[in-house]
């Protein structure tokens, strides 16, 4: 392999315009990080039962229990779904992996970042990976590698279950690859296992490949994507929204990560039946695109869904638009009108925004929610509805109840099936999912045919914090798909106009006239100096100063659950007192 200067690799200036290629021959394995490297990031505190890799939680567990696991699912959900929930698996373990690496060897050489996830896979008991060669060209975002695994624990536990099979069947270390070299491209790479010890081959044989350059993907897909793999109706009748096309057609939910899994397996339990669910999360997290996917599920589907933003309409119409009119009710109402209500009829109403309805449009919506009948603006006779009610709201109702400005009634009457949606940035494992599925589906709309994203303007999506959530990105790279030239990648300069960038990605010039990482940058590299000083601990080349590790890791903590106390002590195992109580004693905290 060619030789490279050091460069950052978590920094936006990393592999910009780097493209390399690697064999097993011309590998220095002595390359920073090594496997001795990697192995002393691996804590083991027996006293108290846990076991870290850097900052992430461990387990130590007999692979034939996970044999056992993977017999009871492929018997009790079927083949394809156990192969989706284990490939989704892997996948999150390698996109954590990529993040470990990627903020602790920052200025490592880009090949070597690569193949540290093939040590790791080792280092965590998986499989013992050899390289054939790789290759990846930054300029225009594209990767290839092949590689043999030998010992992989999973075939060994499907023969030891099935005996050999037709198929493969290393599908968490398939989930694995595709997690890791995803996570540090930022853009879906997909592995595909050509030859498994499970189907009698000596060994196993993986080849990645960067999505766009695999003929067909959608088989793949389904097995990253929690929802793909569920089947599909044909689309409900619909009404137009405010919503953009994309989001509209077809099923655009993608994902794999553990929150996201975590919100559609609650949508699959509860779509069959009939129960009142509320959708809740930030803005532009696709509380509607859920209620779409709850309707098609639900014994509802074959009738209409109908979306009513209740923050959109004043009040003096609200109870027009949603119960309807007869005809000569007040000035101007020449003919009579169904509501949303009736035109939901035997199908899905959706109320977007509820905690901004008014008190009166409240008690209005609960007694037809009670009652199960409406009656039309200067009607003189009830009129039964149903209708499957589906609300989702971007504040805390509880709060709002509290507060006085949201009926109790009426919440405990919506609240019968809750869900949370969680924000794009506690879900950036499923950014090179998303990037993938709007990429395609923006440049089919435009007609215009860009030939990537260029790896700084992927890690410039992977750091961006999305106020704005889903709807956010899929702006920018549509701005991106419109800005960009025919047959070129898109570059960061295409996708952020008034946006402030991530501060990872921002640099200023120093003292010297060289670029120097902004505050954030620095702090964290100033907290990969804990484990610095636990390591020279634990190897008697240091001294420890507990009260400034304490400091640090409770601040983290607050800072990670977004100054919520209760949330930030469960973190780090305290009672919210006792953080309260510790947080007093460090000076200077603000």
């Amino acid at each position: 392999m060619s030789s490279h200067n050091k460069v950052s690799l978590s920094d936006i200036q990393s592999l910009q315009h780097q493209s390399f290629k690697g064999t097993a021959e011309a590998m220095n394995e002595g390359e920073s990080p090594t496997l001795d490297e990697l192995s002393k990031h691996l804590f083991f505190s027996p006293n108290d039962g846990r076991i870290w890799l850097n900052d992430q939680r461990m387990l130590l567990i007999h692979s034939h229990s996970i044999g056992q696991l993977r017999r009871e699912l492929i018997e009790s959900i079927g083949l394809e779904r156990t192969r989706g929930v284990l490939t989704r698996t892997g996948y999150c373990s390698g996109m954590r992996d990529a993040h470990f690496v990627r903020h602790q060897w920052r200025e490592a050489d880009p090949a070597a970042v690569f193949l540290a996830g093939t040590k790791l896979h080792a280092l965590e008991g998986a499989v013992k990976v050899e390289l054939v060669a790789f290759e990846y060209d930054a300029d225009a975002g594209e990767y290839e590698g092949e590689f043999v695994w030998h010992f992989s624990s999973e075939a060994d536990e499907h023969i030891a279950c099935y005996g050999i099979d037709t198929h493969p069947s290393c599908w968490l270390e398939l989930g694995y690859a595709m997690g890791y070299v995803s996570g540090l491209t930022g853009s879906l790479v997909v592995f595909r296992e050509t030859e498994c010890r499970a189907m009698g081959h000596s060994s196993c044989r993986v080849v990645g490949k960067s999505a766009k350059l695999w003929d067909n993907i959608e088989n793949d897909l389904r097995y990253i994507n929690a929802s793909s793999s569920e089947s599909t109706s044909p689309p409900p009748a619909v009404e137009p929204t405010n919503t953009s096309p994309i989001i509209d057609n077809g099923n655009p939910l993608v994902g794999a990560s553990a929150a996201y899994t975590a919100a559609h397996h609650a949508l699959e339990k509860v779509a069959s039946t009939r129960a009142t669910v509320l959708f809740s999360g930030e803005s532009g997290v696709g509380k509607e695109v859920f209620a779409r996917r709850l309707h098609e599920l639900s014994p509802n589907k074959d009738g209409p869904f109908i979306g009513f933003n209740c923050a959109a309409i004043p009040d003096n119409l609200l109870e027009a638009e949603l119960f309807g009119v007869e005809k000569g009710a007040y000035t101007g109402a020449n003919v009579s009108r169904p509501g949303r209500f009736e035109r939901a009829q035997d199908g899905t109403l959706f109320l977007d925004e509820i905690g901004h309805l008014s008190l009166a449009g409240q008690g209005k919506l609960l007694r037809a929610l009670q009652e199960r009948e409406i009656e039309r603006v200067g009607g003189i006779k009830s009129i039964k509805v149903n209708v499957r009610v589906v609300a989702a709201t971007n504040i805390d109702l509880r709060e709002a109840v509290a507060r006085g400005e949201f009926r109790e009634d009426l919440f405990y009457r919506l609240n019968v099936y809750p869900i949370l949606l969680p924000p794009l940035r506690e879900r950036r494992g499923d950014i090179p999912l998303l990037i993938n599925h709007f990429f395609h589906e923006l440049c089919k709309l435009h007609q215009r045919f860009p030939s990537g994203l260029s790896y700084k303007a992927t890690q410039a999506l992977m750091q961006y914090s999305y106020p704005g959530n889903i709807r956010e990105l899929q702006n920018l790279i549509e701005r991106g798909v419109i800005s960009s030239e025919e047959g070129r990648p898109v570059e960061l300069s295409h996708l952020f106009r008034t946006e402030k960038m991530p501060d990872e990605l921002t640099f200023s010039i120093d003292g010297q006239g060289g670029l120097k990482a902004t505050s954030a940058h620095r702090k964290s590299e100033e907290d990969s100096s804990i484990f610095q000083q636990l390591n020279d601990f634990c190897s008697s080349d240091g001294s420890l100063n507990l009260n400034s590790i304490e400091s640090k890791i409770l601040q983290e903590a607050v800072a990670k659950a977004d100054g919520n106390l209760s949330q930030a002590a469960k973190l780090v195992g305290l009672t919210r007192p006792q953080l309260a109580y510790r947080l007093s004693k460090i000076p200077d905290k603000a």
